[in-house]
């Protein structure tokens, strides 16, 4: 089941629940430095940084970003960092930052300690997107475009709550505190379990972002409380992880494990079971959306200040069907 709505709502199909939110307001941004109102954009360059290399998540956002700077006769450069750490990414957007773009899109990876480098990139009259994450000030910023991703934590609740009606123990696996997405995706988790009296919570672990440390946090949990009968992985590698520990506890029967994203391991770990769902974001759509707002900056036309896209569930079920474009892909 696939959810595309920029409005809030709230879906339902069998046991399965998720909720779409956007919040999306329009506003007038100014010309960057020397380029007119209604100016062309033909030729616009890009610099697109990641919030880790070699994320599927991230490669798929760089499809659509590609996309539609191809159409719109732009040119992309796509830097990233190899952990996600905002003291690895900062250089890189003080690169971009030395080389002039015409637009920066970013996918902070704290909400503070990022706001300075992408402030001084604003300042120098660069059309700054943040895409995926955001900051705790993001006024420099023409447009923000991201998942409803407390949305999609209140939709892995759900998934939980339908295949463990009796309710149990259930677990947050996330990465670090401080992301504005992963903590989301924990807050909506953690509120819908707290409005259901079958459930305890045993609280968010975080992971930072190494599958490793996902697993072994999995691991010491399962041991500590053995009746836990949910997990909800908060990332892509936090799923890895939490799938590789419930394994190696040889709790795969017992423990439903709902993951976000669905990079080719996650689909995999579904294939197998081992996984029961996946909450799969619209990263190209972020992309696109993301470009086409910088492209309406640079031609001093109106922005929306926030766009808020959907998500798809994936399961065994739809895996071959309509959840299949939702897959997040490996290359463009």
């Amino acid at each position: 089941m696939t959810w595309k709505k920029k409005a809030l709502s709230a879906a339902a199909l069998g046991a399965v629940a998720a909720l779409a939110l956007s919040a999306c307001s329009s506003g007038e941004t100014p010309t960057s430095s020397g380029e007119p109102s209604g100016g062309s954009t033909d030729g616009a360059t890009v610099t697109f940084v990641q919030g880790v290399a070699g994320d599927e998540f991230y490669i798929s956002m760089e499809c659509g970003i590609k996309e539609a700077a191809e159409a719109a006769g732009a040119t992309v450069t796509v830097q990233g960092p190899q952990k996600f750490d905002p003291t690895l990414q900062k250089p890189l957007v003080d690169a971009a930052v030395a080389a002039k773009p015409d637009i920066l899109m970013i996918a902070p990876t704290d909400v503070t300690a990022m706001y300075a480098p992408i402030k001084a990139a604003a300042d120098a009259g660069i059309k700054v997107v943040l895409v995926d994450t955001t900051l705790e000030d993001p006024s420099m910023a023409v447009s923000q475009v991201s998942s409803d991703n407390e949305g999609g934590g209140k939709a892995a609740f759900e998934a939980i709550k339908a295949a463990r009606p009796d309710g149990g123990k259930v677990l947050v696996v996330s990465v670090d505190p401080g992301i504005s997405t992963t903590d989301a995706r924990a807050k909506g988790f953690e509120d819908a379990v707290a409005a259901d009296s079958k459930f305890e919570s045993l609280g968010v672990e975080y992971s930072h972002n190494e599958p490793a440390t996902a697993a072994e946090i999995v691991t010491a949990a399962l041991q500590a409380n053995p009746d836990i009968v949910g997990i909800f992985a908060a990332n892509l590698f936090a799923a890895e992880g939490t799938a590789t520990g419930v394994r190696q506890a040889g709790k795969t029967d017992d423990v439903t494990i709902v993951g976000f994203d669905a990079g080719p391991a996650q689909v995999e770990a579904l294939r197998e079971g081992t996984v029961q769902a996946l909450v799969a974001q619209e990263p190209a759509t972020i992309g696109k959306d993301g470009l086409e707002q910088a492209l309406k900056a640079l031609a001093g036309e109106p922005t929306e200040e926030q766009i808020q896209t959907g998500f798809t569930i994936i399961t065994q079920d739809n895996l071959e069907t309509d959840g299949a474009d939702a897959v997040y892909k490996s290359s463009c």
